[in-house]
C-alpha cells in the first residue's frame, strides 16, 4: 500500500516547479526516434561546418520539399496562395523559409530564427608566408574564441576563391580520410616556463594563430621563397588560382574532427558548431515538418537562417542587414492586393519570434559562474530565456511577460519540458542573439534554445534529448501561435 503523501507534499506538487531530467520520461521506443534524429543532426554537421555549406544543404532540401523562389516569382503577376512554400536566398550564406498561411499576412508572421555561422579561424586576404622553411597561413579569428584552445587542434579550410580564369571554386580540404589537414603549432612544456606565467588569455595573441601549411620546397636552386613557391604550384595544378586570388577569397580554417557520441550511454553529441547550428537543424526539421502536411498552417510560418551573429550580426548577410524586412515585404506584395509600408508595418508588428539559439549549461566543473536556480543543465529541455546581455542587462532583448506567458502555455500544452535559461550570475559575463534585431521591428520575440557545453571551443557538447525536445518545441511554437 502506498505512503500517504503529507501536506507538505502535496502542496509542493501544487504549487512548486521541479525540473527534472528528460530522460526519465522516456521510452524505449522514444529513444530510437531520439537517436535517429540525433544521426541525422550528425551528418547534417558534418557535411555543414560553415555558413555557406549549411545554405547549400537547406536549399537543397527545401526545394525537393516543393519551396519555390520568391526571387523568381516577382516578376509574375500571380498571387500567392494559402500553402505556397518560398525560400529567399541571401548571398548563399543566409536563407529566410516561409510557408503561407490562410490568415492574412497583416496579422502577423510566426517565425524562428537562428545564426548559421560559428566561432572558427579566417584567413587574411594575403595569408602566405614563408618562415625558416615552413610555409605558413596568416590569419584573423572569427568570434569569441579562447585562442588557446586552438594550437594542435587538426584543421580543415572551407571557403571559395576565384581562380585567374574567374571561375569561383569551392575549397575543402581535410574532412576526408586521404586529406592532409592543417594545424596551428604550441611550445612544448619543457621550454614554455616564462609562457606558463602568462595569463590564459595572453597565452597566444590572434597574430600568432598562424596555421602550419606546408613544409617541402620546390627543386630550383636559384629560386626564393622554395616552400611558398612550391605550395602556389600545388594550388595552381588543382584549382588554378594564384597568390592574388586569395585577395577576393574566403577561406574559413574549422576543427576537421567528425561529430561524434559522447559517452558510456552515447547520450550526447560532442562536435565542432553546435553554437548555433543545432538550434538551426532543430529550425529546420520544424518548417519541413509543418511543410510535408497537405493543409496550409493558419498563419503563416518562417524560419529565419543569418549569418554573422558572432561577430554582432552587421553585414548584408547579418539580422542587422533588411533581408528580412524585404522578404516580408516581398510576401505582402504577393499575398494582397497591393503592397505599402504600412502593411509591412502592421505584418511585423504583430508577428511573434522565437529566436533559436543556444545558452550556457551548467558545467559541475566550473560551479561558481552559475546561478543554479536559473541557469539551464544538459538533458532538461529547451532553456528559455527571458533577457540576454550582460552589466545590468546592456544589450538585451527583454520578452515581455505577456509573450514569455504565451509560449510557456504552448510548450506545456504540447507537453514539451522547459528550462530556465539565465546566461551566468549577475556581473560575471553574458551574452547576444540575434533576437534585439527583431524585437526592433515591433515583435514579440524571445531566447529560446539548446543548453551547450563548453561553448565556443573546437569541442562543444550538447544532448540529445535536448535537441529533439527544442525541435518538439519549435514545431509546436509555429503551429499553436
Amino acid at each position: 500500500m502506498a505512503e500517504e503523501k503529507t501536506e507538505g507534499q502535496l502542496l509542493a506538487e501544487k504549487l512548486g516547479f521541479k525540473i527534472t531530467n528528460a530522460w526519465e520520461k522516456v521510452s524505449n521506443e522514444d529513444a530510437k526516434t531520439i537517436a535517429a534524429f540525433a544521426n541525422r543532426y550528425k551528418a547534417f554537421l558534418n557535411a555543414g561546418k560553415t555558413e555557406r555549406e549549411v545554405t547549400a544543404l537547406t536549399l537543397e532540401r527545401v526545394r525537393s520539399a516543393g519551396f519555390i523562389d520568391i526571387e523568381q516569382s516577382l516578376a509574375s503577376k500571380e498571387q500567392f496562395v494559402p500553402g505556397t512554400k518560398v525560400y529567399h536566398n541571401i548571398h548563399g550564406k543566409a536563407l529566410n523559409l516561409a510557408i503561407l498561411g490562410k490568415r492574412p499576412l497583416t496579422e502577423g508572421a510566426v517565425i524562428v530564427g537562428a545564426h548559421l555561422d560559428s566561432p572558427r579561424i579566417d584567413l587574411k586576404t594575403n595569408p602566405l608566408y614563408e618562415d625558416t622553411d615552413f610555409v605558413l597561413l596568416d590569419t584573423h579569428y572569427y568570434g569569441g574564441i579562447k585562442k588557446w584552445q586552438w594550437p594542435t587542434v587538426p584543421l580543415a579550410l572551407h571557403g571559395v576563391i576565384f581562380g585567374k580564369d574567374g571561375e569561383k571554386k569551392t575549397i575543402c580540404i581535410g574532412e576526408e580520410e586521404e586529406d592532409p589537414v592543417f594545424v596551428i603549432t604550441d611550445l612544448l612544456p619543457h621550454l614554455s616556463r616564462d609562457f606558463d606565467q602568462k595569463k590564459m588569455s595572453e597565452y597566444i595573441t590572434g597574430e600568432e594563430l598562424d596555421i602550419l601549411a606546408g613544409s617541402a620546397p620546390l627543386r630550383d636552386e636559384k629560386a626564393t621563397d622554395k616552400v611558398k613557391l612550391n605550395l602556389l604550384r600545388i594550388l595552381n595544378e588543382k584549382y588554378g588560382i594564384t597568390e592574388a586570388s586569395f585577395a577576393s577569397a574566403e577561406i574559413e580554417a574549422v576543427p576537421a574532427h567528425r561529430a561524434r557520441d559522447v559517452g558510456f550511454d552515447r547520450s550526447m553529441i560532442g562536435a565542432y558548431g553546435h553554437d548555433d547550428k543545432c538550434c538551426a537543424f532543430a529550425s529546420i526539421e520544424a518548417i519541413l515538418t509543418i511543410a510535408d502536411r497537405e493543409e496550409a498552417p493558419e498563419r503563416t510560418v518562417v524560419c529565419v537562417l543569418t549569418d554573422k551573429e558572432e561577430i554582432g550580426s552587421m553585414g548584408n548577410t547579418g539580422a542587422e542587414a533588411r533581408s528580412f524586412e524585404d522578404f516580408m515585404a516581398y510576401l505582402i506584395a504577393k499575398t494582397t492586393d497591393g503592397s505599402g509600408d504600412l502593411a509591412l508595418r502592421r505584418a511585423l508588428g504583430h508577428s511573434a519570434m522565437l529566436s533559436s539559439d543556444v545558452n550556457a549549461a551548467f558545467d559541475p566543473n566550473f560551479p561558481t559562474v552559475f546561478d543554479k536556480k536559473t541557469c539551464s543543465y544538459l538533458g532538461r529541455g529547451i532553456a528559455i530565456s527571458k533577457y540576454t546581455g550582460g552589466g545590468g542587462k546592456y544589450g538585451a532583448s527583454d520578452a515581455n511577460a505577456e509573450f514569455l506567458h504565451h509560449v510557456l502555455k504552448i510548450f506545456d500544452q504540447n507537453g514539451v519540458q522547459w528550462q530556465y535559461g539565465n546566461l551566468g550570475k549577475v556581473d560575471k559575463g553574458g551574452g547576444g542573439t540575434i533576437a534585439l534585431h527583431f524585437a526592433r521591428l515591433g515583435m514579440d520575440v524571445l531566447d529560446c534554445g539548446i543548453p551547450v557545453l563548453s561553448m565556443h571551443s573546437p569541442f562543444e557538447l550538447i544532448s540529445k534529448i535536448d535537441l529533439w525536445i527544442t525541435y518538439k518545441g519549435y514545431l509546436a511554437f509555429l503551429q499553436n501561435s
